[in-house]
């Protein structure tokens, strides 16, 4: 086991992670990323993305791999698919064991991201990989001329549920308000697309199988009438938001009652030496523009504050 104590650990390798690794390398600071999974983050799970600046339209896993080959210009090293048993945030030095070894640094940014929120009905959790999913990019090649839920009514859910109709007959897109949050110019497409059918005012209640063990058919209610419904389906997909990756993370630092980490203007936690960025913090958007941002941010100031730990040590002598 490395005895190397890394200046910066970066955990989480989507575009607030390599942002934030990218500005610190440009800093002089030994940095170093960090990731459960493989490189890119959330935008490779989108099929295009039209709203990042310098692209008019982009495919998620090409802005994902742009990302990935400025940082490779830096040379920061990349522990990926490294599964976390636990986290030291508190000490002054961090630590970091995974099942491939033991990190250690000053400092720390969490850039761990969101995942998709689960809608908490019955017969979701059984269904996964069974007909229900959280990525219509991944798996919406399985439900050519098939019919499938989207629960949403964001961009996320619109635009997917659009994507969908490349492959299924029919996308009901199931909203529980009357009117959708997704941006104007996604909502006009969509309701162009003769194979979406917009159900308003409604929320599932429960996921049922067919024969084969997958997904049948999804229970639903009006939720101003109160009128339960069964609607046929071969697929749903939830897009009704996200959770914060923090389970490791969790009494370490301070979070909201959904558990997304508090930041001030500077990325700065409520521990000290311990700075977050992206999806994982509280924010107003959650888009890729502006992880980047806040990865600059948090890259940034976790270089000042290394500075002043190595002036410290050297006053101190």
């Amino acid at each position: 086991m490395s005895d190397k104590i890394y200046d910066l650990l970066v955990l989480g390798g989507g575009p607030a992670g390599i942002s934030a690794a990218l500005y610190a390398k440009r800093g002089n600071v030994d940095v170093a990323i960090i990731d459960t999974s493989t490189l890119g983050g959330q935008p490779v799970n989108y099929l295009e993305i039209e709203n990042y600046l310098g692209f008019d339209t982009i495919e998620g896993w090409e802005l994902a791999e742009k990302f990935e080959h400025h940082l490779d210009k830096f040379n920061v090293p990349k522990f990926m698919m490294e599964e976390i048993q636990s986290v030291d945030l508190v000490s002054d030095i961090k630590t970091i064991k995974t099942l491939k070894g033991e990190y250690k640094a000053r400092t720390v940014i969490i850039a761990t991201g969101a995942s998709a929120a689960k809608l908490g009905i019955k017969g979701e959790i059984e269904h996964i990989g069974k007909g229900v999913s959280y990525c219509a990019v991944c798996d919406g090649a399985f439900y050519k001329d098939k019919t499938v839920a989207v629960v949403g009514g964001g961009n996320a859910a619109v635009e997917e549920g659009a994507y969908l109709t490349k492959f299924a007959k029919k996308v009901y897109i199931i909203h529980r308000r009357d009117e959708l949050r997704a941006d104007k110019i996604v909502q006009e497409r969509a309701f162009k697309n003769d194979k979406i059918e917009f159900v308003f005012d409604t929320v599932p209640l429960e996921i049922n199988s067919n024969e084969q063990g997958c997904v049948g058919n999804l229970k639903i209610q009006n939720v101003k009438t109160k009128k339960i419904e069964d609607l046929a389906v071969d697929g749903v997909f939830p897009y009704i938001g996200f959770t914060p990756n923090v389970k490791d993370f969790s009494g370490q630092i301070m979070q909201d009652e959904r558990g997304f980490i508090k930041v001030d203007e500077q990325m700065r936690t409520s521990t000290m030496g311990v700075f977050a960025a992206g999806d994982v913090r509280i924010t107003p958007l959650r888009q890729v523009i502006t992880a980047v941002s806040d990865g600059a941010v948090a890259g940034i100031s976790a270089v000042k504050y290394i500075e002043e730990l190595k002036m410290a040590a050297v006053q101190a002598k």
